[in-house]
């Protein structure tokens, strides 16, 4: 996990992904091959409020979060190695982030009221106390996803119903400016870091539906309008200095559905309900990769679903799930992954061969020879009849691991992700 939090509540709750990065139940053994050269990963820093952290109502330490960033996480796999760090902090406005960044930046150790006067994030002393861990992941990341400015603008949602039109102008022109100065702050600290980094940040959606009244609606939208305009203006200026600021516009998305997708009708909370948090990751995932995948976990008592090198596994021959490990048909992974295998009848061995590497799988033993090292395995390799045929049946993680692949394992979508 590369959130940079020390403590188990923190990580529990921090959306660092542990669900999709663990290798925990349902996988083979906890082995994972470093590769002989360096690979590519594509490497995701995510900051902002509590909608990168994947708040919804009712969360605290023990809830683990799945919001944008995960899916983010998810479809970065789909596209080969990668790895996200969240920073996402409940409750943080453009303020706030300016001066986190700005302490990343120069590598200073914050405090929570530091970073913003009465952060309701239990956390936000030990975010500002990772900085230093924060610098070091901007300075090798890819890009940085944010989401800023809700916490900016919610007054408006109490205020607005009250305000002439004239009134409401001056107020949202005097809260966009003082946004624009924290956030390009903020970038500016960004590039500081990393010069190359590709900065995605979403404008901000209004949560109140209709049925709230349409005069109060129409106020809504128009400061809604007038965010994105700004932001938009905004990486319009990065973009002309040749800087990789890329507006991410949610807005128009969440607009005439704002019941489904956020939770202002059912619990007055104007966070994104799952549906909502699916529906930012596509904006995000549009941008940073021009396509969105829709992934799914299989239907209950279906098997698990495997994707390698992005493209979805489809065997007759189904993955089985054995004493918490995930297994498939020995010939159907070496296919996916273009290894070679000689059977060893006299041993009742199968040895797989990829690159340099070679794992030796044997019946029913309780290590594999990887490289020629013996790896300990929590459940064997077995025959399974499928039909009349009898296959043999491996440990997916252990044998991809040790060719030196990627696995990653996302409980959430009963789903494995195998990377060269």
């Amino acid at each position: 996990m590369r959130n940079g939090q020390k403590t188990a509540w923190i990580s529990r709750l921090c959306l660092s992904l542990a669900v999709l990065l663990a290798l925990g139940s349902g996988t083979g053994a906890a082995f994972a091959a470093e590769p002989e050269e360096a690979v590519d990963e594509f490497k995701l820093v995510a900051l902002g409020d509590s909608i990168s952290a994947g708040y919804e109502p009712g969360a605290d330490v023990n809830t683990v979060p799945y919001g944008y960033v995960d899916r983010l996480y998810e479809q970065a796999l789909l596209h080969g190695r990668a790895s996200v760090s969240n920073y996402g902090i409940v409750g943080l406005k453009s303020v706030g982030l300016k001066a986190f960044t700005e302490g990343a930046a120069a590598g200073k150790s914050l405090t929570g009221e530091e970073i913003q006067a009465s952060l309701p994030d239990p956390r936000a002393n030990a975010f500002g106390a990772a900085t230093a861990q924060l610098r070091a992941e901007l300075a090798t990341a890819d890009a940085a996803a944010i989401t800023i400015g809700g916490n900016d603008v919610a007054p408006l949602l109490t205020s607005a119903s009250s305000l002439t039109d004239d009134q409401l102008n001056t107020q949202v022109a005097a809260m966009l400016e003082q946004y624009n100065l924290n956030v390009t702050a903020s970038i500016d600290a960004l590039l500081a870091i990393n010069p190359a980094l590709r900065i995605v940040i979403a404008d901000q959606y209004q949560p109140a539906p209709v049925l709230a009244g349409k005069d109060l609606y129409d106020k809504l939208n128009k400061a809604t309008a007038a965010f994105t305009a700004k932001l938009d203006a905004l990486a319009a200026t990065y973009v002309a200095k040749g800087v990789k600021v890329e507006a991410v516009h949610v807005a128009k998305q969440f607009s005439g559905r704002e019941s489904m997708l956020t939770y202002m009708v059912s619990k007055r909370d104007f966070h994104p309900t799952q549906a909502g948090y699916a529906v930012i990751a596509a904006a995000f995932g549009n941008v940073l990769w021009g396509s969105y995948s829709e992934l799914a976990a299989p239907a209950a008592g279906a098997p698990m679903s495997i994707y390698v090198g992005g493209k979805q596994l489809n065997t007759p021959y189904k993955p089985v799930l054995k004493n918490s490990v995930n297994y498939v048909a020995i010939q159907d992974i070496v296919n996916a992954v273009g290894a070679t295998t000689v059977w060893d009848s006299k041993t009742s061995t199968a040895n797989i061969k990829f690159g340099i590497r070679t794992v030796g799988v044997k019946l029913g033993a309780t290590t594999v020879m990887v490289d020629g090292a013996a790896v300990k395995v929590s459940s064997p390799a077995y025959m399974q009849k499928v039909g009349k045929e009898g296959k043999t049946y491996v440990p997916l993680a252990t044998v991809a691991g040790g060719l030196g692949f990627s696995v990653v394992y996302s409980s959430k979508l009963k789903t494995v992700f195998i990377n060269p």
